[in-house]
């Protein structure tokens, strides 16, 4: 049995998307799932703004910290401070094809030296106390996946990765936008199942998670057959109402609440707290626009948050007011049926 549970089901980090009030509302959604920072770079953490780069709120846990970097002793510096700031899991960022990340030697660059990796692997491990992680892709480029990924996994699990995470492409560094790379590259589940197979034997109690291409929580699912766990980015975040049935789907827990209604009424305090606290209410709903996709008066909600949601001015009313049309709507539909 894998040693982190929360890696059953856990939301990818997503740039300029997991902030902290998507988390917080992903949270609201889901009392179990492993939740994941954005991408911020060791050096950042280091020098940068660390409340506005780290803060995060108790009601995220368990929340795991992305970090970008190549040099070990910098990684490990941040890894303590992030450490320090109570997250749950240091993750490194193996995966990432921008050319703004290559050209500052991390990311999925890095598939091309599994040493290099290790002994950042490693560095953070010495100095910090909770687990160590690896989010990577199959291969970069020409690379054999069958090579390149078990010379990845077998460096940094040699150097004491607590787990890994595994986007089921290549990324291609030249020639592919970071866009096209999440969706041009063929998928093959096949090499990480091989993977996690092969680790069975030496590995066994480490967690490989499975990311890439997984559209819904059945063909999220059906991977734990295979791997100890999996991870969801862009359908979560687009779809955000299939995270209130993961509580139960993937570990046993009751669903916190029984749909998008019912959750928006929950939320209503933290997004009133950012309000009153100065806060843009197009801050947090700019991470809802997708909470009621395909039930009647969806176009509605998303229409009030996107022309009534962004005014300086606006509040928790206007909130309510995007689902009241979801509410009448629905009320219309079911009197014609």
């Amino acid at each position: 049995m894998p040693r982190y549970q929360s890696h059953r089901f856990s939301v990818a980090p997503m740039m300029d998307w997991s902030d902290r009030h998507c988390r917080a509302f992903h949270r609201t959604l889901s009392a179990q799932a492993l939740l994941y920072t954005e991408m911020v770079t060791a050096n950042a953490v280091i020098f940068g703004d660390r409340e506005r780069l780290l803060g995060f709120s108790p009601m995220e846990h368990p929340v795991a910290v992305q970090l970008g970097g190549s040099e070990p002793e910098a990684l490990a510096r941040a890894a303590r401070i992030c450490a320090d700031w109570g997250y749950d899991e240091i993750n490194l960022n193996v995966g990432c094809p921008s050319d703004r990340v290559q050209g500052g030697n991390f990311g999925a660059c890095l598939m091309r030296d599994p040493a290099l990796v290790a002994s950042c692997v490693a560095a953070m491990k010495a100095e910090v106390a909770i687990p160590v992680t690896v989010k990577c892709r199959i291969g970069v480029d020409d690379q054999d996946p069958e090579e390149a990924l078990d010379a990845l996994a077998d460096a940094v699990l040699a150097a004491g990765a607590d787990a890994l995470v595994v986007h089921a492409r290549k990324a291609w560094l030249q020639g592919l936008s970071p866009k096209e790379n999440r969706d041009i590259p063929p998928l093959d589940y096949d090499r990480v199942r091989r993977l996690k197979q092969r680790l069975s034997q030496d590995f066994a109690d480490v967690p490989v998670s499975i990311n890439g291409g997984l559209n819904t929580l059945e063909d999220a699912a059906a991977q734990l057959a295979h791997v100890d766990g999996v991870m969801l980015g862009r359908a979560a975040y687009q779809n955000p109402e299939l995270l209130l049935d993961v509580d139960a789907l993937f570990f046993g827990a009751p669903n916190p609440y029984a749909d998008g209604f019912a959750a928006v009424e929950a939320f209503e305090p933290y997004i009133a707290a950012h309000v009153a606290g100065g806060g843009r209410l197009h801050d947090i709903t700019r991470h809802m626009l997708g909470l009621f996709t395909g039930r009647p008066g969806a176009r509605a909600f998303r229409r009030r948050l996107a022309i009534d949601g962004v005014k300086p001015e606006a509040g928790i009313e206007v909130l309510r007011a995007a689902v009241d049309e979801v509410r009448r709507a629905e009320e219309r539909r079911s009197l014609v049926a």
